[in-house]
């Protein structure tokens, strides 16, 4: 895993994790605001609002994203953090889905996050083994530890980087395809593909490999996984349902934590006061992380199908209904957290909604967490000096369905 950063085109990075180019135009990549003080102003007015985030925030436009675009549905959305967290907690009443989920066809449509009820924990449980916090070790063996190490080798001995794109964008990307057994050379690939059948394309053949022989990564744990039905039947999975799988966990894997880990350094690196103490108190750095997640989440809001008519913190909402969680407000909501607003690495833990809640809270956290303790720990122990470059812009927090930061250019001692 020596050569992996110079087998990633700095180029195409940039491309495919560029929040403000063309790949993220349709999640909203486009929006360079702070959304923050007209959330906090919505927030205080009630806890729930008729209409979708993006006309509430003055960003009108055309977005797809969970619960979008659905123009026939009536939108509404929850700010306060009682609010969101009742959504979350509610399965029966706030549906992932609208429809029922067809498993006999590969699609991103088909996977876990649009899954509810018992179908939702039958399919969940086989992979959740493979996520729990005690196989995090696995994951930082398997792959985390080693191509963090090899892109701060690459970068090491220049006396300057931009980490969103030399270290930020590789890891999580690297880390589930590495996870999946498929080769760094077409792990950008399956970034890039915008249809499903090119990451069928892919994947396909890993899959059939994996039949034949099997190994030590995740396509191995779904084909062979078994599914005991409703009726007490048993069943290896079907191509389609793995491609379902892999589709929503490539996805996910390589779509979220570059951004957050961005987030993350970005926050630290604009205060130098909390940068010197997480360097001098390792310890801190788990909080730091945590901060950073409740402060500015990559993704600051979810939705779910309303089933039934209802009147949800005094608003009637009816059947049918996208309601959309703005866990980005609900973090901030000075009703459950002092000084929402600050940054705070020494803030008590709390609970949050970062990663969701119910039973739809993220499958990937716990190895999120550890990229992200790797990745910015490794930072911290290789790169002494680690620094903003004062002659470069700043970076910046831009996006409104997915949010993340601009280019990170620092300099340290080589």
């Amino acid at each position: 895993m020596t050569d992996t950063a110079p087998l990633l085109d700095p180029a195409r990075v940039r491309e495919l994790f560029d929040l403000r180019g063309s790949y993220m135009a349709r999640m909203g990549g486009g929006y360079e605001g702070d959304p923050y003080p007209l959330w906090g102003r919505l927030r205080e007015q009630a806890p729930v609002h008729e209409g979708a985030l993006h006309d509430l925030s003055d960003f009108p436009g055309d977005y797809f994203f969970q619960g979008l675009p659905e123009p026939d549905r009536p939108h509404y959305t929850a700010f306060g953090y009682a609010a969101c967290n009742d959504i979350y907690r509610d399965a029966e009443l706030f549906a992932s889905n609208a429809d029922a989920i067809d498993l006999t066809q590969a699609s991103p449509n088909n996977t876990l996050l649009n899954m509810g009820g018992q179908q939702h924990r039958r399919y969940r449980a086989l992979v959740q083994p493979r996520f729990a916090p005690k196989q995090v070790e696995w994951w930082i063996r398997k792959s985390i530890d080693e191509i963090v190490h090899a892109l701060v080798d690459h970068v090491q001995d220049r006396g300057r980087a931009e980490l969103n794109v030399d270290f930020c964008a590789a890891i999580p990307l690297l880390t589930i395809t590495g996870a999946f057994g498929i080769p760094v050379a077409q792990a950008l690939d399956l970034r890039a593909a915008n249809d499903p059948m090119q990451t069928i394309q892919i994947i396909a053949p890993l899959v059939a490999a994996r039949r034949e022989e099997p190994g030590d990564d995740l396509l191995t744990v779904l084909v062979q996984a078994e599914l005991t039905e409703e009726d007490g039947t048993v069943h290896r999975l079907s191509d389609p349902e793995i491609y379902s799988f892999c589709m929503l966990l490539l996805a996910a894997g390589s779509g979220t934590t570059w951004k957050q880990m961005g987030i993350t350094l970005t926050a630290l690196l604009q205060r130098p006061e909390a940068l010197a103490a997480v360097r001098a108190d390792r310890a801190l750095l788990r909080p730091a992380i945590e901060e950073a997640l409740r402060w500015q989440p990559t993704d600051p809001c979810f939705a779910r199908f309303v089933t039934r008519d209802t009147e949800f913190h005094g608003v009637p909402v009816p059947r049918g209904a996208v309601m959309h969680i703005n866990l980005g407000a609900a973090n901030r909501d000075p009703a459950r957290f002092e000084r929402p607003d600050e940054f705070d690495i020494h803030r008590p833990p709390r609970p949050m909604l970062s990663f969701g809640g119910g039973p739809h809270i993220c499958l990937g956290m716990h190895v999120a967490r550890a990229e992200m303790l790797v990745g910015i720990g490794a930072l911290l122990d290789r790169l002494p000096g680690l620094r903003l470059d004062p002659d470069a812009e700043a970076p910046r927090y831009v996006g409104f369905y997915e949010r993340g930061a601009t280019a990170i250019p620092v300099l340290f001692d080589s």
